[in-house]
């Protein structure tokens, strides 16, 4: 089982997939970061956990279990002269899920939010969480391991670069989460980018491939920007906030 360990190209194989993994896994932190943000700040941490491990198991459940993934593959039926498999089923509806719940944030986010109280109100709210975030793990998954079956031929390591991978998601996701909370802007931006990502899973599904590195690019490149704006305008506010003293006397 473990022979490869004195292949160098396993090793090789190992770093590539660990790093894609890690790659594919953002928009399943953002994800996971907006939905927890809904919850009360104590129980944040215990979501979080609670849903990168779902990820996780999933992950490795589906990873063993590669002759049913293999026969997602397969035709399930044709729609106007289009082969329509049981993986292609699983991104589309994960896909108008994705838009569907990123859409319904936006739009949230644009209210005044409402006092709420009561203990099984909470409770409520959490475990509608986690299973909202066990349905996207479910696409997530399939995805990241249609991806290590491509790339690694070796079970064992395709395992272990999934736990590396969600070890990172877990260690990054309490910061990445807080720095999207606590700046408005940013969370619409990862909402839009979700909204991306679904139509790139719905696209998948119909069988016209968008590369990722596309998307990826362009999330990375609009949040390298919005940087800069939340940059300007703290030292624009420092700087206003140090000439108050000035313009009042």
């Amino acid at each position: 089982m473990f022979e490869w360990i004195s292949n160098p190209e396993a090793w090789v194989a190992l770093a590539t997939l660990t790093a894609l993994e890690i790659v594919l896994g953002i928009d399943n932190i953002i994800f996971i970061s907006i939905l927890v943000a809904r919850l009360p700040e104590a129980q944040r941490d215990k979501a979080r956990r609670i849903g990168l491990t779902l990820a996780m198991v999933m992950r490795l459940g589906l990873l063993f279990s590669i002759a049913w993934i293999m026969g997602l593959v397969e035709p399930w039926f044709t729609v106007l002269g289009q082969e329509i498999s049981g993986r292609d089923v699983i991104l589309i509806v994960g896909g108008l899920f994705l838009i569907w719940k990123s859409t319904h944030e936006i739009h949230e986010s644009f209210e005044l939010p409402e006092p709420e109280s009561g203990v099984v109100k909470k409770a409520a709210g959490f475990f509608s969480v986690l299973a909202q975030i066990a349905i996207l793990d479910i696409v997530f998954s399939l995805d990241s391991v249609i991806t290590a079956v491509g790339l690694a031929d070796d079970v064992s390591v395709m395992a272990i670069a999934i736990v590396i991978a969600v070890g990172v998601m877990l260690l990054a996701a309490k910061s990445i989460g807080e720095f999207v909370d606590a700046n408005p802007t940013i969370k619409i931006l990862a909402l839009s980018f979700l909204i991306m990502v679904g139509m790139v899973l719905i696209a998948d599904g119909f069988d016209f491939h968008v590369p990722k590195g596309y998307v990826y690019f362009a999330m990375a490149f609009s949040v390298v920007v919005e940087l800069i704006n939340i940059r300007m305008r703290k030292r624009h506010e420092e700087h206003q906030r140090a000439n108050e003293p000035n313009t009042t006397a």
